[in-house]
């Protein structure tokens, strides 16, 4: 899948982690998540397989 190719149709949400001034959006993918910078869109954004993302959330929860 070209991710870059499909940012334009993602459904975003805020984070449940984000505040005031550090706003992250998150983005479900077929096996993975995309996240950016709700504030700077345009900037990129990381994307992570199923595996990575439900790593990077277990750790946030700790």
């Amino acid at each position: 899948m070209n991710i870059n190719s499909t940012l334009g149709t993602l459904n975003f949400r805020t984070s449940s982690y984000s505040d005031r001034s550090n706003c992250v959006a998150v983005a479900d993918l077929p096996g993975g998540a995309v996240v950016r910078d709700s504030k700077h869109p345009e900037r990129g954004h990381l994307a992570f397989s199923g595996t990575e993302w439900i790593a990077l959330l277990r750790t946030a929860r700790s």
